[in-house]
């Protein structure tokens, strides 16, 4: 369990990346990771004013963070989902 939470770390350092590069406020950014046995969830807080970027226009930029994700974790050999809190 220890090294799947390893590299649910790694897949968070990556969803991280992603999101700070695209928020007004990257410093509002926080992340938890939520270990299970079957997956990781990877929760994202962001201000208020950037819910909308991270979503993206019919969700589809929360949708291509997610698919990043999901590819990185999968190579790894883990899965994970973002979710993003506000």
């Amino acid at each position: 369990m220890a090294g799947e939470a390893v590299l649910s770390d790694r897949v968070a350092d990556l969803v991280e990346y992603l999101v700070v590069s695209i928020v007004d406020e990257p410093d509002s950014v926080s992340l938890e990771v939520i270990d299970s046995e079957d997956a990781s969830t990877i929760e994202v807080s962001v201000a208020d004013g950037d819910i909308a970027k991270v979503i993206g226009r019919r969700g589809r930029t929360i949708k291509a963070i997610r698919t990043l994700a999901r590819a990185l974790a999968a190579r790894l050999e883990t899965s994970v989902e973002v979710e993003v809190v506000g």
